[in-house]
């Protein structure tokens, strides 16, 4: 009786699985066997379960990494050439340059498209038949001014380029927290490598805008100091006044943003390409910890 029964108990769809019927009676069923085979793993693999091709730290990752750096950095300016000609000139010539989009249609009209050490460029820049090319400026420059003309802008040089450097690095990390925390709507460990490529390029222009703001001021004494002779920083910046330092920033701001953006996307194309390691996460000194009280 009981055996005819057991099929038709166990297609019921209230059957309980851990319950058998047999010959003499009800009894349970033993339980499943643990399964031996490997856990079903995520599509976004954990950074520690990902296949890197060298060691954090090694000679290696610091080889490559400086060929990211070559790589983003040259590719980079030599594309924003133009766009910092015009930037240039509008600093020093506000009067015949008047806004970026004047500016590159008086400059092709007159020079065509030129390329251009920071000095030599300016002067390349800014006055119009002065040198088409760095060997022809360098020595031009050493005779009428000496070793100092190619000097006498390192001090506003270090105005302009300290916080800029300080802001694409400070600004951007922070733009990466916050996109990921407020934007981004998943975790950082589940997105694509393609989808943290483009949360770097965002990041990186942001961080640019803010590069361009906090430099501008020093980057129009260095390009009017470049151009004139004998002057000083000091009597530059009063004589452009607080109007005149700002001109050219939105050329600046286009230049700097998308030098910026696509800086850290070659950067961290290139890391991701050759799979290098993230560096460890950041842990508080053990000097610090024992004067905060926080190690037993």
């Amino acid at each position: 009786m009981f055996s005819s029964l057991a099929p038709l108990a166990r297609a019921n769809p209230f059957y309980a699985p851990h319950l058998q019927l047999a010959q003499d009676g009800v009894r349970r069923r033993p339980e499943p066997a643990e399964p031996t085979s490997t856990p079903r793993r995520l599509a976004a693999a954990s950074p520690a379960e990902e296949e890197y091709s060298c060691e954090y730290g090694s000679l290696k990752f610091y080889a490559l990494c400086g060929f990211g750096g070559v790589l983003s950095c040259g590719l980079t300016h030599t594309g924003v050439v133009p766009l910092d000609l015009v930037k240039c000139r509008i600093q020093v010539d506000p009067q015949k340059y008047k806004n970026i989009f004047n500016g590159f249609s008086v400059t092709i009209k007159e020079d065509g498209v030129r390329a251009p050490m920071e000095a030599a460029k300016v002067r390349i820049q800014t006055q119009a038949g002065y040198a088409n090319t760095l060997r022809q400026a360098a020595p031009k420059m050493y005779a009428e001014e000496g070793v100092w003309a190619f000097y006498k802008g390192v001090v506003p040089l270090w105005m302009r380029q300290i916080p800029y450097t300080m802001m694409k690095f400070a600004c951007f990390e922070r733009t990466v927290e916050a996109l990921y925390k407020y934007v981004v709507p998943k975790p950082r460990s589940e997105c694509s490598k393609a989808e943290q490529l483009v949360v770097t390029f965002i990041a990186g222009y942001i961080a640019g805008v803010f590069c361009a703001i906090v430099s501008h001021p020093a980057d129009s004494v260095v390009s009017v100091l470049n151009k004139e002779k004998g002057s000083s920083a000091s009597q530059v910046l009063v004589r452009l006044g607080f109007r005149g330092v700002w001109k050219g920033l939105f050329a600046r701001i286009i230049m700097i943003g998308t030098l910026t953006a696509l800086q850290w996307f070659i950067y961290d194309s290139v890391k991701v390409y050759f799979k290098l390691p993230r560096p460890p996460p950041p842990e508080m000194p053990e000097s610090l910890k024992k004067k905060l009280g926080l190690t037993e």
